[in-house]
């Protein structure tokens, strides 16, 4: 194989690497006990939906978007003052006491 031809494989394995590493489609959970907390991202950090007109991860339009969620740890969501369901709105999450 010449330099050139070695280069573009490997151009192309790295761009491939990338875009399986930037698919919607790796929306699952992350390992270990997790939940989708509704209404506790911030702007354009949700993992994933985030409403109509929307794709996935990093496309909510505004802070604590209500139908926009984040992984959180198991039994934590509520804690922060966020919601186990899509709900309207993006009231800031009023963490709630023990």
């Amino acid at each position: 194989m010449n330099t050139s031809a070695k280069f573009a494989a490997a151009a192309a394995s790295l761009a491939a690497a990338a875009l399986l590493a930037s698919s919607p489609a790796s929306a699952e959970a992350p390992s270990g006990a997790k939940e989708k907390c509704y209404g506790v991202a911030l702007k354009g950090k949700n993992d994933c939906k985030a409403g109509p007109g929307t794709s996935c991860a990093g496309t909510s339009t505004v802070d604590y978007q209500g139908n926009a969620w984040k992984y959180v740890a198991k039994g934590e969501c509520v804690k922060v003052g966020g919601t186990l369901e899509a709900h309207a709105g993006n009231a800031a999450p009023m963490p709630k006491r023990s």
